[in-house]
């Protein structure tokens, strides 16, 4: 197992080396973006039973969000449901023969982490524009400006490192157990490491959702909640 501070380019398009976990990363936005697409073909008000499971799937975003941010889920119910089924996906990619989980290198949490942090950036200027994002980090006065800068840098960097230590961990664990007592032993561990890979990708979309419901609120009250369900 080559180890995750390397990362050993399998070809080159230009000057830019391809790794394994951007063919990984590549295959999974494709799966994704072409099994969400078929799944979501001919969509009717009574839903059978695999549009029923979809619509599950999104009720359960959308109380997490609501939960979390007390705000209505519809504006962050794509990045967050997308966060959560890419990272888990990648977590438990771990499972297929040869395949090491994206998410056990540090460019790809370092770029999920950016991203959470441009989300921030965005949700906070889209919610009072960019004056009033800015002035989010004067609060409660202009001496927490620094402090609140770094935070909002060091929250982020804080996801990063959390998801690549434990999903690294878990790869690791995995392998040097399957080295040692063979393929049936290792078992019990890889069914702890589809748990931990889930509750990864659960923890890292709450605090997700979290950080941009914070930035949100320090600019403009959050949306009430409609008794109604979104459509």
């Amino acid at each position: 197992m080559n180890s995750p501070l390397d990362s050993v380019a399998l070809f080159h398009i230009g000057p830019v080396p391809i790794t394994q976990a951007v063919l990984t990363t590549w295959a999974i936005m494709v799966i994704l973006v072409l099994g969400l697409a078929a799944l979501t073909r001919q969509l009717s008000m009574t839903p059978n039973k695999r549009q029923a499971a979809l619509e599950l799937v999104v009720d359960t975003i959308d109380i997490q969000i609501r939960e979390t941010t007390g705000a209505n889920p519809a504006p962050f119910r794509s990045f967050i449901g997308t966060l959560f089924l890419f990272i888990l996906v990648a977590n438990w990619s771990s499972l297929l023969p040869g395949i090491e989980p994206p998410t056990a290198q540090l460019e790809t949490d370092a770029a999920l982490a950016a991203l959470v942090f441009l989300s921030v950036v965005w949700f906070g200027i889209r919610g009072d524009g960019v004056g009033g994002y800015l002035k989010s980090f004067a609060a409660p006065n202009p001496v927490m400006i620094p402090l609140n800068m770094l935070a909002s840098v060091t929250r982020v960097f804080s996801m990063f490192v959390r998801l690549f230590g434990n999903v690294m961990s878990g790869v690791f664990v995995v392998g040097i157990v399957a080295s040692l007592a063979g393929l049936l032993v290792p078992i019990p561990l890889m069914a702890l490491d589809l748990l931990t890979g889930l509750v990864q990708a659960y923890i890292f979309a709450v605090l997700a959702t979290v950080f941009i419901s914070a930035t949100v609120e320090d600019g403009k009250p959050p949306t009430p909640v409609s008794n109604k369900k979104d459509t």
